[in-house]
């Protein structure tokens, strides 16, 4: 496939779809914060698209695109596929432009996004639950697009979305009172990192661009190391705003020659960013939102010193996930541990795992046990939160000194899922 970049949003294009976008989008604020400069030692300033009208800089794509249908296709209506934010921006662009949409979303999808599309579409979007993941519903909705003549509005593939989503960029650049160094910048299908790079680096071709996937869903990584776009296969949905098995041809074609360089972030360390964020600052974010923030300590020697942009590109986070956002941060931050435990079958074991085994400060918060008499010993489930990573060698030593160790199953993911 070639992969020469055949185009460019131009300056031009940009001016004209931020003109256009004038009365929609909100100019997000460019705010410096204070917890992380002085942790990185350097001026971070974050690019607020969390709090545009739908939590997401997609309204920015979504209403340039739709906006620029002619009046044929205008009164045929539009279709779209998404899980999420594109969704979202896409029905709002509709209601202001009183165009109908209907909107493919997978059937699992949490009712509260499902909510959000009709809130913001109201009568003017019909919302079809169809299969289980994103790719049935995106090629239900080709296929309906095709039969009765819709224009299909793509979450990221397209010019009028590259260019709108460059307006992230334009505004940095107006907002940003000194010369930016670096921005850090989500990557999913490649709209908001192909848009914003190729514009910045027309403008002010000194500030580095560097692009943050989820290392569960390095499909942008995977492709400009490869020289071609590739498709992966399997991939952790976690991180759902970045989570796409292959990046659009227009993108990958830009951000492989824009990016100054393209980085993958542990999912755990983007739940860690989450609840800092949210405890510290009352701030809520979504995973795709935190990658940027995340991607900090990969760079902390270069970026010292220097002026710094996170994109902060949405807020969309369902309060149910709480749980499992907690989780993974705790793992990542090797302080949650789970363990198979081997219990003699007889009265007092359980007292003598909590005397002599756990430290002051450890604490169980998940246990599975099932009593089986005609063993010697019973294997339990044992989930425990340490005080600190430090203590994890003398508690598995002490497990192993008194016969109570029976496996590790941090570091066997397979086994983990099954029985946690």
């Amino acid at each position: 496939m070639n992969t020469e970049v055949t185009y460019k949003p131009t300056i031009e294009a940009v001016n004209e779809a931020a003109n256009n976008l004038r009365e929609v989008v909100l100019k997000t604020p460019l705010v410096k914060n204070e917890q992380y400069s002085k942790e990185f030692q350097s001026t971070i300033l974050f690019k607020r698209e969390d709090l545009q009208q739908v939590r997401s800089y997609k309204i920015r794509g979504s209403f340039n695109k739709i906006s620029s249908l002619t009046s044929e296709q205008r009164k045929k209506g539009i279709v779209c596929a998404s899980a999420g934010n594109h969704a979202q921006g896409v029905a709002l662009s509709c209601k202001l432009l009183k165009i109908h949409g209907m909107i493919y979303m997978p059937s699992p999808t949490p009712k509260q996004k499902i909510n959000q599309v009709k809130m913001f579409g109201e009568e003017y979007v019909e919302v079809v639950l169809i299969g289980d993941s994103f790719d049935d519903a995106q090629y239900a909705a080709k296929l309906e697009s095709e039969r009765l003549q819709k224009t299909f509005i793509h979450p990221f593939d397209d010019e009028k979305i590259i260019e709108g989503q460059a307006t992230v960029g334009l505004e940095i650049l107006e907002q940003a009172k000194e010369p930016i160094d670096y921005i850090f910048v989500p990557v999913g299908g490649g709209g908001l990192s192909s848009g914003l790079s190729s514009y910045i680096k027309q403008i002010s071709p000194n500030t580095k661009i560097i692009g943050v996937e989820p290392d569960g869903a390095p499909s942008m990584s995977t492709s400009i190391k490869s020289g071609k776009n590739t498709s992966i296969e399997n991939i952790d949905n976690f991180v759902d705003g970045a989570a796409v098995k292959r990046v659009g041809n227009l993108n990958f074609a830009l951000c492989k020659e824009n990016l100054h360089d393209m980085i993958t972030v542990p999912e755990g360390k983007v739940c860690q960013i989450i609840l800092d964020l949210y405890n510290k600052e009352a701030t809520v974010i979504e995973p795709a939102g935190a990658l940027s923030i995340a991607a900090l300590d990969t760079y902390k020697d270069e970026i010292k010193g220097k002026n710094v942009v996170c994109v902060i590109s949405g807020s969309n986070n369902d309060i149910t996930r709480t749980a499992e956002i907690k989780e993974r941060a705790l793992l990542y931050a090797n302080i949650k541990h789970y363990f198979i435990i081997k219990f003699p079958q007889r009265a007092g074991a359980l007292r003598e795992f909590v005397a002599d085994i756990l430290g002051p400060d450890d604490d169980i918060t998940h246990f599975e046990y099932t009593k089986k008499t005609s063993r010697n010993n019973g294997a339990a489930v044992v989930g425990l939160e340490l005080k600190s990573s430090k203590d994890l060698d003398p508690l598995i030593a002490r497990m192993k000194r008194h016969n109570f160790y029976g496996d590790y199953l941090n570091d066997k993911p397979d086994l983990f899922q099954f029985l946690v």
